[in-house]
């Protein structure tokens, strides 16, 4: 677990209805009955001291990227992309685990396997000797181990986890080379491989590997000619990496994978083997359509004309009848941030907030669920997506999970923006607009999920007073900055926003001018030290925004 100096708090509500860590506000007349304690996170954002394998068992939420979560038998288990500040993990593992009882405090578990499974080469060379092409020796294939998915399924009466992962070739395919500019023989790299393994016992690292699902696929036939490294029109049309996995209320199973490419393929597998359900066929055809007959329907594009897109990493969740398909956007290192797009339908159409067609590739979607950000008095955080989704079990609570990355040169560092927190957020539904109160759609939280316990109504007096409120507004690679928001005791606001706001309290909606926002308590994390206070989160439908906020006094 990771290393940290608890600061246990007994918080009554007189100290939850103030804000902003403060005694400002009235209290409730009534004496209210005391809060039992909990405890506030302490660990710190920057964690290089403690990057080190030897110090693994202290790293809690440090050194996660690209994450997925799934529940079995008592705890969350999240696994993820090979990656750690320094490389630490090099080496010792793939889809290395956590494991959490309250989504705050996370253990290191093992992953799945240490080398890369035989089947990787053998299908490789397989497909290469097919081409025509000569194999790659094994010793020879520069592996790449991203972003996988888990699941806990039912198979034959028996709870399991499934899991989907990506491994990555890096060798040209002209000449099997490993992937160097000095290298560069006129080709496209190789392929990433989909595979599915499973286990029962998790916490122990056992899992069984199933081998192939799928692999990266071409409309070009054997055309894997590249005029040179400045030329992105990708020779392949679906990119086998980032899978996502989701049983339909039907109980239909399916897989959807994709980056950057053409777009996100939608595959139907087998309920009980995890198996495509159809024969795939050889990973190469003619034309985009023949090739999509075999490895799947492409159910989102960002440009519909563009083979090198910067959308990646689809992830998907059912609720209340629509399909709620989540993407990154951009660059991972500083520019990454997250959309939401939803279809009735699993093969679509998915529609952003403001009806625009995703599944035909008509432009960047809508809302933001998070962005690059800065509150005052912090460095902020960038690079938040390739986000999970999931629902706490045995509730209706929905939960964001992403990596959230320091700028650079934070303290001096020139490598902290290789720093990769794991950021769980807590997801509100927020009405599209006032007028639109039933069209919900999902928004994470500004400030990450401390457990904080409910203590009860959020009155309108409390919402009175000083707020840092940061817009979302989509501008690539910058932090989006806070500025200062006041709600006068009048039911008028100042600062970042004016007009007049209003609150309704069943429902923990703040109405902002023209805006509805969702309010909770959370942890300020950059105050110091941490306390509860007052966030907002909601959709700003028709300037393709999502206000964040706080309150600090």
């Amino acid at each position: 677990m990771r290393l940290k100096y608890l600061l246990v708090l007994s918080i009554s509500i007189f100290a939850l209805s103030s804000v902003g860590c403060k005694d400002d506000v009235v209290k409730p007349k009534d004496k209210p009955d005391p809060v039992p304690s909990f405890t506030i996170p302490t660990y710190a954002d920057d964690y290089s001291s403690i990057s080190s394998w030897a110090n693994r068992n202290k790293w809690n939420l440090a050194n996660v990227h690209d994450p997925s979560v799934a529940y079995y038998k008592g705890y969350y288990y999240m696994y993820g992309t090979d990656a750690s500040y320094g490389n630490a993990a090099e080496g010792h593992g793939h889809f290395q685990g956590k494991r959490s009882t309250d989504l705050v405090n996370w253990q290191w578990v093992g992953g799945p396997f240490y080398e890369a499974p035989s089947w990787v080469a053998d299908s490789l060379n397989a497909i290469r000797s097919r081409m025509g092409l000569g194999a790659i020796a094994k010793d020879n294939i520069i592996y790449g181990y991203w972003a996988p998915v888990v699941r806990r399924v039912n198979v034959g009466g028996q709870e399991i986890l499934r899991m989907y992962y990506s491994i990555v070739i890096d060798n040209y395919i002209k000449t099997g080379k490993a992937n160097t500019s000095a290298n560069f023989d006129g080709s496209w790299t190789e392929r990433a491989f989909i595979g599915m393994c499973e286990s029962t016992d998790p916490a122990g690292a056992v899992w069984t590997d199933k081998g192939f699902v799928t692999c990266s696929s071409s409309d070009r036939g054997k055309n894997y000619s590249r005029s040179s490294l400045s030329n992105w029109d990708a020779y392949f049309y679906y990119n086998a990496i980032d899978p996502t996995y989701i049983v339909t209320p039907e109980g239909k199973h399916y897989l959807i994978h994709g980056s950057w490419h053409s777009g996100f393929a939608l595959l139907q597998v087998d309920a009980t083997t995890g198996k495509p359900l159809n024969t795939l066929g050889e990973p190469y055809a003619n034309s985009a359509s023949e090739l999509t007959a075999r490895y799947g329907v492409r159910i989102g594009t960002r440009t519909v004309s563009s083979r090198w897109q910067g959308s990646e990493a689809p992830e998907i969740i059912y609720k209340d009848g629509y399909y709620y398909l989540f993407m990154a956007y951009d660059g991972l290192d500083i520019p990454y941030n997250t959309r939401v797009v939803r279809s009735v339908n699993i093969e679509g159409p998915y529609l952003d907030i403001t009806g625009r067609n995703f599944t035909n590739g008509s432009g960047d979607c809508y809302p933001i669920v998070t962005h690059p950000y800065k509150f005052n008095l912090s460095n902020g955080w960038v690079g938040i997506s390739h986000c999970c989704i999931f629902q706490k079990e045995n509730t209706n609570e929905w939960f964001y999970l992403s990596q959230g990355r320091l700028p650079a040169n934070v303290g001096g560092n020139a490598y902290s923006n290789a720093i990769m927190m794991g950021h769980v957020r807590r997801i509100v539904w927020c009405p599209a607009s006032p007028s639109e109160p039933d069209n919900l759609w999902p928004i994470a939280l500004p400030e990450r999920y401390a457990a904080v316990p409910d203590y009860g109504t959020i009155t309108k007096d409390s919402l009175v007073g000083t707020w840092e409120h940061i817009n979302l507004k989509y501008s690539y690679g910058i932090q989006d900055g806070a500025s200062t928001l006041t709600l006068n005791t009048d039911g008028t606001m100042s600062g970042a926003l004016t007009g007049n706001w209003s609150y309704d309290a069943t429902k923990k909606q703040l109405t902002l001018g023209d805006v509805v926002v969702c309010v909770e308590r959370e942890v300020d994390w950059e105050a110091t030290p941490r306390c509860v206070t007052f966030v907002y989160a909601g959709i700003a439908k028709n300037q393709n925004a999502t206000y964040w906020g706080k309150k600090t006094k």
